[in-house]
């Protein structure tokens, strides 16, 4: 196996590969990154067993088809190093690697690829074309509210849904859940899964521009796949909770106010907010939202802020964190937050029709 490449090709399949390698393994293997060079392409694989990722770039020049897994940290950390404009070459003799670049050498220990484990290659059952820019958006406005290491394994990540031709992402961690329909009708058969936190992060940090990308859903895996990259996730195996029977049904009252005042309001109330439950307590009164916050330490911020409100007056418990990721998540001017009483959840969105839920539950202050 041999090739030559420039530096600043091969860095960013590489970074973005070597992103999914775990840096602590039990299996020497899955610390490595598998390199395939086959007719002037070279394809880089990573994978934790859990997703995968395979980058793909032209090698320049003569070059020797092969295979072999090298350590994808220290090659990361070498390329990193050379100088810009750098030319490298990859060369494979008595099973180490050499990379030379100008006057540097380096040679690296190898692994076999044959060793290497591939997650599973099997078609997929569905696939649809659609923008990289919509599904980041539809991650970017969702993925906040995924559970980190909840026993419920299956909110540990995102619910991938399509039903009468609507794509959407939903997420929840039990306490608020924040739900994103794409705009445009997807031409693709009724599907619903569970992409794992780990793949939903991943996927979010490969799309970029408005090219188009296919996805493929599978019974036990989903696969993106467009001109640059690879990317396979295995799925969540377990059932969603039915969403839609937590989205407020008949929330009568409706308070319309600024998105970044209320979001700068709740900024300075949360610094006196106690720091393990994080609630702060609204007061609605006629056009008026008054916010107050308090901790163990007896100290106090209070807010008022001008809303477009008219109903009874009403008190009702929030945690402030889950009020401000939504507000930063949101980008319309205003924001409406509907609601029935104090112990029923609040459903947030843009003022002006939206794509986006959110639905957070009271707190008792």
């Amino acid at each position: 196996m041999k090739f030559n490449i420039s530096r600043d090709a091969l860095l960013k399949p590489l970074n973005l590969v070597a992103g999914v390698v775990e840096r602590r393994q039990t299996l020497p293997i899955l610390s490595n990154v598998l390199l395939s060079l086959e007719g002037g392409e070279l394809a880089l694989t990573g994978t934790d067993l859990e997703v995968e990722l395979v980058g793909r770039v032209s090698v320049s020049g003569a070059s020797v088809d092969g295979d072999i897994t090298v350590p994808a940290r220290k090659l990361v950390d070498i390329c990193k190093s050379l100088p810009d404009g750098s030319e490298i070459e990859f060369s494979l003799e008595a099973g180490k690697a050499t990379v030379k670049a100008g006057r540097s050498r380096f040679t690296l220990s190898t692994l076999p690829a044959s060793e290497f484990p591939s997650v599973d290659e099997s078609p997929g059952e569905l696939s649809l074309e659609i923008s990289q820019a919509s599904v980041k958006r539809l991650i970017e406005r969702t993925a906040f509210a995924m559970a980190q290491q909840d026993v419920r394994y299956y909110l540990n990540g995102m619910l991938l849904e399509i039903r009468s031709g609507r794509l959407r992402m939903v997420a929840t961690d039990g306490h608020r859940l924040a739900l994103c329909t794409a705009p445009d009708p997807v031409d693709a058969g009724d599907a619903a899964v569970i992409i794992p936190r780990k793949g939903v992060l991943e996927l979010a940090r490969l799309l970029e521009g408005e090219e188009s990308i296919r996805l493929v859903i599978g019974s036990n895996h989903v696969r993106a796949v467009n001109t640059q990259y690879t990317f396979t996730s295995k799925l969540v195996d377990g059932k969603f909770p039915e969403y839609e029977r937590v989205l407020p049904k008949s929330p009568d009252k409706s308070v319309v106010g600024d998105r970044l005042a209320l979001k700068q309001a709740f900024t300075r109330t949360a610094i006196l907010s106690n720091e393990k439950y994080r609630g702060v307590r609204l007061k609605l009164s006629n056009d008026t939202l008054e916010i107050t916050a308090n901790n163990p330490e007896q100290e106090q911020a209070e807010e008022m802020v001008s809303i477009d409100y008219q109903g009874a007056e009403l008190e009702v418990g929030f945690n402030v964190s889950y009020l401000l990721d939504v507000l930063s998540v949101l980008n319309g001017s205003q924001v409406r937050l509907s609601l029935a009483d104090s112990a029923s959840s609040a459903l947030l969105e843009e003022a002006e029709a939206g794509d986006s839920l959110y639905v957070v539950m009271p707190m008792r202050l």
